[in-house]
């Protein structure tokens, strides 16, 4: 089977992308257990613990992150980077346990992969 990678590039809640990503993820995840998961750029924002999106009128969805361990995903990797730009660190308050990883180690990581998709 196919190792397949979701890269998370977009804020959450302004567009649909991150939801949907989520939504594809766990469907992916019952036909595969080979998948790994990305945030960079402003994709970081995505774990972000005690969001309010109901300011902006949408579902929140961010808390369906937890469940990625109920699904065997334990491959989920944050860019050191990106975080650190946006003013986060290692130490901000995620809804996900992941790996925090330099952006060359994340790049290193994804050529591992058959197919990457992005949102």
């Amino acid at each position: 089977m196919k190792k397949i990678a979701f890269v998370f590039m977009k804020m959450p809640h302004g567009t649909s992308s991150g939801r949907e990503g989520l939504d594809a993820l766990l469907a992916t995840s019952m036909i595969t257990e080979n998948i790994g998961i990305f945030f960079i750029s402003d994709g970081v924002c995505q774990l972000l613990n005690k969001q309010n999106p109901n300011i902006l009128f949408v579902r929140n969805y961010i808390s369906t992150y937890k469940l990625l361990s109920l699904y065997d995903i334990n491959s989920c990797y944050i860019c050191k980077e990106d975080l650190e730009i946006r003013g986060f660190s290692t130490d901000s308050d995620f809804v996900l346990t992941a790996t925090v990883i330099p952006a060359s180690k994340i790049r290193c990581n994804m050529s591992n992969y058959d197919v990457i998709l992005t949102f």
